[in-house]
């Protein structure tokens, strides 16, 4: 796969989580906002929501996450949703579940929501809620996700890993089929916000290893999508296992997973906060541009950050020197947690390169 220079069009925006407000009525362990019930100053506007979407159409016309906090508690959603529509955009919804209604859910599927992705991180209400900071949560997200059925509005199951609830995983899994899922997420645990506080409870690189090896397994026994993300080693493991049953990792084959890359920060993706400030992902918290003094183009374009993203011969450490740089390109959050460097190398890889002379890889 040929990477594009820096400045090339190639460079379009594929997904955007739009933080359309940081309130929340969880208060959830792993939070990367440490969001709770707020309110929070400094809003963007339903009106500078909509001047922003129309920015975007200028370099693309991606999925747009619908996300906070808790996006069903800003008020004027189902306009911003219908607007995103309008354009031509991609609306999709990431919420915890509990506040839907049939009423609400039904205003959602005609404002033109495609998709609803609702959390579950345990597979019982002990396990879920304990993880929420909520009792009721688990049975919130349950009744949401009937809600969701009953009007006929897709939904996918999203599950953050950690260590205390990586055994979690497979009942959770279980679970979205048994409930009608048509996608199952994962994400691994970044230590940011409130998580920082689970750092201890990371999972280790040999079991987050372990564990993207049984997520690959399931593609075979699984109807569900199924995409881990914040785990960008997966798309190595993918061609790994690939490779080794005799396979070609093609579209045909493969689907999303063939052309998609590990960490998309600043790349295929972005990351928009409830004040405007644009980061290349939730989680790596370096703000780089504010849509109240940019427009979406100039910050996608001209951001020194995205820019220095773009471009393989400024990453570090084992990363910079890896054969699976283009597919995997490490979490660039993660680095930056553990080292003040985005650029560095991926902390929780086991990997290691081989001399990229042998394999042909230029960097």
């Amino acid at each position: 796969m040929e990477h594009p220079k820096e400045g090339e069009k190639s460079f379009v925006p594929r997904l955007i989580a739009w933080e359309l407000t940081r309130s929340c009525n969880l208060d959830c362990v792993h939070c990367r906002a440490a969001a709770s019930r707020g309110p929070y100053e400094g809003e963007l506007t339903t009106e500078e929501v909509f001047r922003i979407l129309e920015e975007i159409t200028e370099v693309g016309h991606p999925v747009i996450i619908l996300t906070g906090g808790e996006p069903l508690l800003r008020e004027d959603l189902i306009d911003i949703a219908k607007r995103a529509n309008e354009l031509g955009l991609k609306p999709v919804l990431a919420t915890n579940g509990t506040l839907l209604t049939e009423e609400l859910a039904l205003e959602l599927k005609n404002a033109g929501i495609a998709r609803v992705s609702i959390s579950l991180d345990g597979a019982d209400a002990k396990a879920h809620d304990s993880f929420r900071k909520m009792p009721g949560a688990f049975e919130g997200a349950l009744r949401g996700i009937e809600v969701l059925k009953k009007v006929g509005l897709p939904f996918q199951i999203n599950t953050t890993i950690t260590a205390v609830n990586a055994e979690e995983l497979p009942k959770v899994h279980e679970l979205a089929k048994r409930l009608g899922a048509v996608a199952h997420h994962i994400f691994l645990l970044v230590p940011v916000g409130r998580g920082k506080e689970l750092s201890q409870e990371s999972l280790s690189p040999e079991k987050y290893e372990e564990l993207l090896h049984w997520f690959y397994e399931q593609r075979e026994k699984s109807q569900l999508q199924l995409k881990a993300t914040c785990a960008p080693h997966y798309y190595r493991i993918l061609r790994e296992r690939a490779r080794a049953e005799g396979k070609k990792v093609t579209f045909e084959t493969f689907g999303l997973d063939a052309v998609t890359r590990g960490c998309l920060a600043g790349v295929g993706f972005c990351f928009i906060s409830h004040t405007g400030i644009v980061q290349t992902c939730g989680y790596l918290e370096i703000p780089c541009g504010d849509l109240r003094r940019n427009t979406f183009k100039e910050v996608w374009e001209g951001s020194e950050v995205f820019n220095k993203l773009r471009d393989f011969r400024n990453y570090k450490g084992k990363c910079g020197r890896c054969e699976y740089i283009r597919v995997c390109g490490g979490c660039r959050a993660r680095a930056y947690e553990a080292t003040g460097d985005y650029l560095e190398e991926e902390p929780l890889c086991t990997y290691q390169p081989k001399k990229p002379e042998v394999l042909g890889f230029e960097k």
